[in-house]
């Protein structure tokens, strides 16, 4: 009975990659999302949104380069320990790797966008920001716009995912505290 216990478990730790792989990477996301959107709060909504959003990178990747994968005996054990950062709460990594490589190569407008296609009549469109920055002074006045550019930065302040984690992990806390001091039956000493 020893040595079968064994085997069962030297089988259990070679396969731990296939049996724990659905369940970090799609089961546990798939109970988050779902509990995401019943709330009220944004910071779940886009802590799980930016996870599938990089599970299908990671699934584009591996389609892509299947025959190089094959050929890394860790890849799946990486892979897990990967999603496991970027799926358990504590760490937030879905947020960390949008915020620091997702956002900035989406949101950079130095990039070029190769799915642009002209429309067929463009003669009424400035040509970019600047000149159409200069027409709105000639025909509005410099103070007009400051003024517009002011209104603009306003009410465009926007915290990145991880502050808003960070208020959500605050409010949180100041609830449960705030329970415990009305809860006459919690006992600080227990």
């Amino acid at each position: 009975m020893g040595s079968g216990s064994g085997s069962f478990l030297k089988v259990l730790v070679k396969n731990l990659d296939v049996l724990a792989g659905p369940i970090v990477s799609l089961a546990y996301p798939l109970y988050a999302s779902v509990r995401a959107i019943e709330t009220k709060s944004a910071v779940d909504d886009q802590q799980w949104l930016t996870y599938w959003v990089l599970y299908s990178f990671i699934t584009l990747f591996e389609l892509t380069f299947a025959p190089i994968i094959e050929w890394l005996p860790f890849w799946s054990y990486g892979k897990l320990f990967f999603n496991c950062w970027l799926v358990l709460p504590y760490f937030n990594g879905a947020a960390h790797v949008y915020v620091h490589f997702v956002r900035p190569m989406v949101v950079n407008q130095q990039i070029v966008n190769i799915w642009y296609v002209p429309g067929k009549d463009e003669s009424n469109r400035p040509d970019d920001v600047i000149s159409a920055a200069q027409r709105y002074i000639e025909q509005n006045g410099s103070k007009a716009f400051e003024t517009l550019v002011s209104k603009f930065k306003a009410s465009n302040t926007r915290r990145s995912i991880l502050e808003e984690v960070e208020v959500e992990r605050r409010a949180r806390a100041e609830r449960e505290s705030e329970a415990r001091d009305e809860n006459p039956f919690f006992n600080q000493n227990y």
